[in-house]
């Protein structure tokens, strides 16, 4: 019953994610259930304390539940830990060990320490989380083993990823002001306006290079569809960027649903 729990952690905690699984193959979803579930655990991890030494802890077992995982050895017995030891390899567990690792700054109230530190953090719970489960879905593969792409795959899929990070950072940014924290470099109405901008054009130059690759396969699609509503977000954002803090960035629940809808059906992201 575990993959069933996974998917129960989903789609109470992460609606968006939930959706676009929903819309994704059986297959695809008995790897993405598990992956997103583990995310969901992580993220909250430290949210659920206001001890940073229990928080720590807390990210602490997740790390060496990876670690178990990585090594082939026993695995300790948790319902999301369960279902991920049966879709992670060793490549997968260490790269989500950096994610666990980045969720430290969520224990503190520390700003970012600069823009790097910011864009390493994105990269860490979006880029990678969303790489990971490309690869684990088969979406990684070139059609064409010899091939030589105008930029790696996985650079690419980060990119998006990086976008999509930040589009979920700006819908979370009024909650984690109103918890002491400082989720941006400069959350001056420039700085977010620059800061939509930059993650406007990682999404939209990774998706033309994926298209000029011809990657644009419904099992890549069906993973990287996780992030419909990216644009729109950033692009309310670059245009209005008071509506980061405002909590305006999202749209009706009926154009919510029917751009997945649509997406879905022309098997694209």
């Amino acid at each position: 019953m575990s993959f069933e729990a996974c998917a129960a952690i989903v789609e109470r905690a992460d609606p968006d994610r939930f959706l676009a699984t929903m819309a994704a193959p059986v297959a695809a979803r008995r790897v993405l259930f598990p992956l997103y579930a583990f995310n969901v655990e992580v993220s909250r991890a430290p949210w659920v304390t206001e001890e940073p030494m229990i928080a720590e802890m807390r990210l602490q077992w997740w790390r060496d539940a990876l670690e178990e995982i990585a090594t082939g050895g026993a695995v300790r017995r948790h319902e999301v830990v369960d279902a991920l030891a049966e879709v992670l390899d060793a490549e997968a567990a260490r790269t989500l060990d950096g994610l666990v690792a980045a969720r430290r700054w969520d224990v503190y109230k520390d700003a970012f320490e600069d823009q790097t530190h910011f864009e390493e953090y994105i990269n860490a719970t979006s880029g990678d989380l969303l790489w990971t489960a490309v690869r684990l879905c088969g979406a990684g593969k070139a059609p064409d083993p010899q091939a030589t792409w105008p930029q790696p795959l996985e650079l690419s899929v980060k990119q998006y990823g990086f976008g999509v990070g930040v589009a979920n950072w700006f819908r979370a940014i009024p909650e984690l002001e109103a918890r002491g924290r400082v989720p941006l470099v400069s959350g001056t109405v420039e700085g977010v306006r620059l800061q939509a901008q930059a993650a406007l054009r990682d999404v939209q130059t990774a998706r033309w290079v994926l298209r000029k690759e011809g990657r644009t396969d419904a099992p890549l699609a069906d993973v990287l569809r996780v992030g419909w509503r990216t644009e729109r977000t950033l692009k309310t954002a670059a245009a209005t960027p008071m509506a980061v803090a405002d909590g305006a960035l999202d749209e009706s629940p009926f154009m919510r649903r029917a751009s997945l809808l649509w997406r879905t059906w022309r098997q694209t992201f």
